[in-house]
C-alpha cells in the first residue's frame, strides 16, 4: 500500500472511529466493516494494533472534556476512582483469556453474520432503555455501586464488535436507575483504562516482535498517524454531541440505524 492510499484510507478510518466510539453504535464494529469494504487485510496482529491506536487517538478529547473529573477520582474519599477500578475489571479478564479468540472469530468467514448479530443487539439495547426512560416513574439517583456494577459487567459484552461499549455501559447505568448525566461522565472515564490496557497489551507485539506479530510499513505507520489525528478530532464532537443525546434520552435514530446495519452486513455477506 503506498502512502497516498494510506493516508486517506487511515482518514477514513479514524474519522469513523471517533464518531463511533462515543455515538452508541460501536466503533470496533464499524470498523471491522469498514476495513472489509476498504479492502484491508483483518486478520492478524497488525490490524488489531492500528484499530488500538485509533482508539488512543479518541482518548485525547475525552481526557481534555473530562480533565478536572479525572483529577477528582484521585481525591478522597476515593470511591468514583474504587468504582472505576471495579467497573473495569470484568473487561480486563474477559479481554485477557478471550480477546485473539473475539478477534479471529471475527475477522473469519463469518465475520459479518457475527457483527449483523451484535449490531441487532445494540439496537435491541437501546430500544429497551428508550422505553425504560419512557416508562420511568421514579426520580433517578445518585451514581453508586448498584449502576456501576452493571455498567463494568456490560463494558466486557461490549468487547464484541458491534456490541457498543458507550451504548452498552450507558443502557446498564440508566436501566438500573442512575442520573443520565453522572451515567455519561462515568460511561466515558470507563473508556481511558480499557483503551490503555489495550494498547499496552498491543506493545507488547511492537517491544518483542515475533512470528507473525506486527510488522508496519513507513505508509502505514504515517497513515495510523494521521487517522488518530482525525480520531481525536471527530471524537471531541462525538462526546459533544452524545451529551446532548442522552440528556434527551432519544436513542430511536441510533436504533433504526443500527437495524439497517446489521441488514447491509448480511447483504454484504450474502452477495460477495
Amino acid at each position: 500500500m503506498g502512502y497516498f492510499e494510506s493516508i486517506w484510507k487511515s482518514i477514513v478510518l479514524g474519522t469513523v472511529q471517533g464518531l463511533t466510539e462515543f455515538l452508541p453504535v460501536s466503533s470496533s464494529g464499524h470498523l471491522s466493516l469498514l476495513q472489509r469494504v476498504l479492502g484491508y487485510s483483518v486478520e492478524g496482529a497488525s490490524m488489531t494494533f492500528i484499530n488500538v491506536m485509533l482508539h488512543i487517538g479518541t482518548l485525547i478529547p475525552v481526557i481534555f472534556l473530562f480533565r478536572k473529573e479525572i483529577l477528582a477520582l484521585f481525591k478522597k474519599p476515593f470511591k468514583p476512582l474504587l468504582m472505576l477500578i471495579v467497573a473495569t475489571i470484568p473487561a480486563g479478564i474477559v479481554g485477557l483469556l478471550f480477546n485473539d479468540k473475539i478477534d479471529a472469530l471475527f475477522s473469519g468467514e463469518k465475520g459479518l453474520a457475527m457483527l449483523a448479530i451484535c449490531f441487532s443487539f445494540t439496537a435491541l439495547e437501546l430500544l429497551v432503555c428508550e422505553t425504560v426512560i419512557l416508562c420511568r416513574k421514579k426520580k433517578p439517583k445518585e451514581l453508586n455501586w448498584q449502576h456501576t456494577v452493571p455498567m463494568g459487567l456490560m463494558q466486557a459484552v461490549a468487547l464484541f464488535p458491534g456490541i457498543s461499549r458507550s451504548g452498552s455501559t450507558i443502557v446498564a447505568g440508566t436501566v438500573t436507575g442512575a442520573k443520565a448525566e453522572d451515567v455519561a461522565k462515568f460511561s466515558f472515564l470507563m473508556s481511558i483504562p480499557v483503551i490503555l490496557g489495550s494498547a499496552l497489551v498491543e506493545m507488547k507485539d511492537v517491544i518483542f516482535p515475533e512470528s507473525g506479530a506486527v510488522a508496519l510499513g513507513g505508509a502505514e505507520i504515517v497513515g495510523m498517524l494521521f487517522g488518530m489525528v482525525f480520531a481525536a478530532v471527530s471524537g471531541f464532537f462525538a462526546v459533544k454531541v452524545m451529551l446532548k443525546v442522552i440528556q434527551k434520552g432519544n436513542y430511536k435514530w441510533f436504533t433504526l440505524y443500527l437495524v439497517l446495519l446489521s441488514a447491509a452486513c448480511i447483504w454484504i455477506d450474502v452477495l460477495f
